[in-house]
């Protein structure tokens, strides 16, 4: 069984998508932000291509209903026993496959970057070979460019989800302090991982723990210590917080406790942006979006405040039969969203090995102003400010209406619809009723982000003509 956590209020299209590109079912957990499916281990692969789950990992045992001790010396002592225990073998198959194939692919990726780096350094040459005939007693050598490629390293433990509104849970997050000696006793499933490493080696571990309740006597930092000390005796494993081999899960959720092996190291909702900006939105909410308004070949999809482009990049990867524009008043923001555009391409160039582009365009413009022509778009997509790291709610009180006014003249009577984010609820409450010939609410998620308790309103466009504007062309 494969766990994956999603972005919170989306986890039915995490499961839809799953469903649809793996033929699984998968089950939503109780803990908000996570999901389970059972797949072939051979179809790890497909798993890391999903476009709606942040992080992954192998479920050793779930627990619907673990009884806690009200003493923590045994409450702690049960969750040390469990170790001993757990099914730990055929998890650690699965971890070692995975493994094996990251090793694969940072192998492609290495030969891609030589093969590129080859053909320029080919191609530097030759010219230099023109340039010496050319030239009688002066040679002018160019250097090959290297390819350059972008990563982003967060080896940090996985954040938990803050608590719903209205909720008293207590919730914390840290890792194990789990002591450097390592006892002895070892079992088969140690036998399992030793293929990793060479004889001698001792794999490198750390448990981290994310728990929520207020009916625990203890922290997480004690479970995770008191489990990973449990998990460093039966393996002889080694505790390193930073370089580790192996990440064990131990997620708390008020009475369900789930053990799980990590399958990704950094979150899958990196994939699209190298250059970020200071209200850069995850990938995975991005995609999130987008499928919230079933996206049709031909669609036009606008995002017009599309900060550092996560949702059109995002939606020109995933539906290319559409055609996306962004667009951004901030001359910054327009200029990062171009950068990861040409990130994203050299990176298709490099897997691919031709330019095939993205249908995909920007431009720098006002979002009370737009250059498009009335009821020309099919579906807008964007993250509206939340009036506090860019602008303020003071002014969101003259923004929001004026955007959705735009926003409905641009978009398509009857069938248009879109999807916005925002924090202010309130305030974008008042802009819609006043627009209520315009807009319909259809749908309302309820999203985390950042631990700012947000929503994602879908609306559809009604067939009310709105008022024309002055041509721009």
């Amino acid at each position: 069984v494969i766990g994956a956590t999603v972005p919170t209020g989306f986890e039915l299209t995490a499961a839809a998508e799953v469903e649809e590109k793996l033929g699984a079912r998968a089950g939503v957990s109780r803990d908000r932000g996570k999901i389970y499916f059972g797949v072939a281990p051979e179809r790890l692969p497909q798993v890391h291509r999903l476009r709606s789950v942040d992080n992954l990992f192998v479920v050793v045992q779930e627990f619907k209903d673990f009884h806690f001790k009200e003493s923590k010396e045994e409450a702690l002592k049960d969750l040390e026993d469990l170790v001993k225990n757990l099914p730990w073998t055929e998890p650690l198959k699965v971890w070692e496959l995975n493994n094996s194939l990251k090793k694969k692919k940072t192998k492609r990726k290495k030969q891609n970057m030589q093969n590129t780096a080859s053909k320029e350094k080919l191609i530097g040459d030759g010219e230099e070979e023109r340039e010496q005939k050319d030239a009688s007693d002066q040679g002018c050598p160019q250097d090959a460019a290297g390819t350059e490629r972008a990563s982003a390293e967060d080896m940090g433990a996985a954040q938990g989800e803050a608590p719903q509104p209205g909720d008293d849970d207590d919730e914390d997050n840290e890792q194990s302090d789990a002591k450097e000696e390592a006892p002895t006793g070892s079992g088969d499933e140690a036998k399992a991982a030793e293929g990793q490493k060479g004889e001698g080696d001792v794999l490198k571990f750390r448990v981290t723990c994310n728990r929520a309740g207020d009916k625990h006597s203890f922290t997480s930092n004690e479970a995770a210590r008191d489990f990973g000390g449990a998990v460093q005796e039966h393996f002889q494993w080694k505790a390193d917080m930073t370089n580790f081999d192996v990440e064990v899960l131990l997620n708390i959720h008020n009475n369900e406790v789930v053990v799980g092996i990590a399958l990704t190291e950094e979150s899958l909702h990196r994939r699209n942006i190298t250059h970020f900006g200071p209200t850069t939105l995850r990938s995975t909410l991005a995609y999130g979006m987008l499928r919230l308004c079933d996206p049709q070949p031909t669609d036009i999809i606008i995002d017009p405040m599309c900060g550092t482009g996560a949702i059109p990049i995002e939606g020109a990867t995933e539906w290319p039969s559409c055609y996306h524009i962004a667009g951004d008043n901030n001359p910054q923001a327009v200029k990062r969203a171009a950068n990861n555009i040409s990130s994203l391409l050299k990176k298709n160039e490099n897997k691919e090995g031709t330019s095939s582009g993205i249908p995909l365009d920007i431009i720098q413009w006002d979002i009370c102003n737009l250059p498009l022509r009335t009821g020309s778009v099919d579906i807008i997509v964007t993250d509206m400010p939340f009036g506090k790291r860019i602008g303020s709610k003071k002014k969101n009180w003259d923004l929001y209406p004026a955007c959705l006014t735009e926003m409905g003249r641009i978009c398509r009577p009857g069938t248009g619809r879109a999807v916005l984010l925002t924090q202010d609820k309130k305030c974008f409450a008042k802009a819609l009723s006043r627009m209520g010939h315009i807009w319909r609410k259809g749908q309302t998620v309820w999203v985390n982000v950042g631990g700012l308790h947000a929503a994602v309103y879908l609306l559809k466009r009604t067939w009310e003509r709105a008022e024309e504007k002055r041509s721009f062309w």
